[in-house]
């Protein structure tokens, strides 16, 4: 299943990404001792004690499959994802036989040699003839080419390419593979490797840690910045200890760090170095990237925080969003302001600032609704918060994800487990469907507009496929919105259930 999508604006990645430094016979060792170490607490059982002494790394596997399994409940009944959708999802991935895979070796087994003596005798690090002139053009990313980051059980990194006769292409260009289910992301053009340029992705997950992955790198092991996290340190010396029975294994973390999944991030577009993260854990936590470490933290919720997104005009404007049911804005210049905090009717599944409006942004819920607000109304009270402008009953279940479009004003995109997208127009706080469509892609859990082709919507959910949907082809769409575009398109009516598939990979 794809839980999350972000696309990298056009001309930003390099035509031909860089490999990836091997690792050397330290580091990989380095890498064997920390394994393990990235688990929850969990109660140590009656059987386990008279086993013997308590070794993580004796519970590895057992853990692995765990930490998939509980995304169902993570990100079920309570967040954006249907339960039975990620289970469904998760089932196909055949778990229960994940031991009895002896033909496949890990990169991480513990029991053989993982290194070879030299790099001429790795057969992973040969380059590979390549004859077909295609495949030779597909493995350059041109600057015209649109690249989604596409969340799975790894991070595909997907080109979208428009041809000159409008018709399109998507294929997978390369891939990250994560040590956690990720579930959220987000694309970073800031360098943290120092320059003028950058593309890097952070990447939220079941794990406490956000991890910074370089977009410019191939077959890279270990992400260039992890943000908070297990302390292996501390781990490492209590490792060995033997935990006294029927108490939970104490997890040192990273100072700042949060204790349970990252469930939304949002870069912020003005102060580029600055990273906001929601977490389960049920704090907000701003991040500083050059240094590193956590800014600041907000525990202004009282549940699991699914979403946060900064104010396209206002860079200290933090928004978050919660299972408490409430929205609150935060100025992030001052610690001790306790925030707008505005009451909703269900567990928040996303927010989104209006790129058009300072002063308006949209809030989905996991009872099918969405609702709009604008700060202009809200009281001299800060605890009473703002009163929706509109509640629309969107869909049928649970709005997963919304997506404004950065082009066209007050035009907004919404998914839903529903398994349909709608494109509405927002004008005069009077909300309107202009299109709808089944994309075959099952419970949808993110959509996204694109930045460059502002009319190209991204999609994603329970089946795992990434489709690219040219809004602008829908009648509806054409007729409304058309005048924010020069293409010269022939519009297609698309049927809401029986439509023409998007492209998909």
């Amino acid at each position: 299943m794809i839980s999350a999508l972000s696309w990298v604006s056009k001309g930003k990645l390099k035509a031909v990404p860089d490999e990836a430094e091997p690792l050397s016979k330290e580091e990989i060792q380095e890498l064997l001792k920390n394994e393990g170490l990235y688990t929850s607490s969990r109660e140590v059982s009656e059987d386990e004690e008279e086993e013997g002494d308590m070794d993580l790394d004796d519970t590895k596997s057992a853990e692995e499959v765990s930490q998939a399994l509980a995304a169902a409940n993570v990100v079920g009944k309570n967040s954006s994802y249907g339960t039975k959708d990620v289970t469904d999802g998760l089932g196909e991935l055949n778990m229960d036989a994940y031991d009895d895979e002896d033909n496949d070796i890990s990169l991480f087994a513990r029991d053989v040699d993982i290194y070879y003596p030299s790099n001429e005798l790795d057969p992973y690090l040969q380059k590979v003839d390549v004859d077909d002139e295609d495949e030779i053009e597909d493995a350059v990313i041109k600057p015209s080419d649109a690249v989604i980051i596409c969340a799975r059980n790894d991070d595909d990194i997907c080109i979208y390419e428009e041809l000159e006769d409008g018709d399109s292409n998507l294929y997978p260009h390369h891939d990250i593979i994560l040590p956690a289910f990720p579930l959220c992301t987000a694309w970073l053009d800031y360098n943290l490797k120092g320059g003028d340029k950058g593309n890097f992705i952070a990447v939220g997950s079941m794990e406490p840690a956000i991890e910074i992955w370089d977009l410019d790198l191939i077959n890279e092991v270990h992400p260039c910045l992890v943000l908070g996290g297990i302390d292996t340190e501390k781990e490492k010396k209590k490792k060995k200890k033997k935990e006294k029975k029927g108490k939970k294994i104490s997890i040192k973390y990273k100072n700042d760090s949060h204790t349970d999944s990252v469930l939304g991030l949002a870069w912020n577009k003005k102060i580029k170095k600055y990273l906001a993260s929601a977490s389960a854990d049920m704090s907000v936590k701003i991040w500083d990237v050059d240094t590193g470490k956590c800014f600041h933290t907000r525990k202004h919720h009282t549940d699991k925080v699914q979403a946060v997104a900064w104010n396209w005009y206002w860079p200290n404007a933090l928004l978050s969003g919660s299972f408490d049911h409430s929205v609150v804005l935060t100025d992030m210049r001052f610690p001790s302001h306790t925030g707008i905090k505005s009451a909703v009717t269900a567990d928040v599944e996303s927010i989104a600032w209006d790129p058009y409006d300072e002063h308006a942004f949209i809030v989905s819920l996991e009872d099918g609704t969405i609702q709009g607000y604008d700060l202009r109304g809200a009281t001299s009270n800060p605890a009473l918060g703002c009163k929706p402008c509109f509640t629309l009953h969107a869909h049928d279940k649970a709005v997963c994800t919304i997506s404004y479009n950065p082009s066209v004003p007050k035009m907004l995109a919404t998914g839903s487990t529903d398994k349909a997208v709608k494109l509405w127009d927002l004008s005069n706080n009077q909300p309107s469907c202009v299109a709808s469509k089944n994309p075959k892609a099952g419970a949808l859990f993110s959509i996204s507009f694109s930045d460059d082709s502002p009319f190209l919507l991204a999609m994603g959910g329970s089946k795992g496929e990434l489709q690219v949907w040219d809004t602008l082809t829908d009648i509806g769409v054409a007729r409304k919105f058309g005048k924010y575009t020069n293409r010269k398109v022939e519009p297609v009516q698309d049927d809401p259930v029986q439509n023409d598939p998007a492209p998909k990979i």
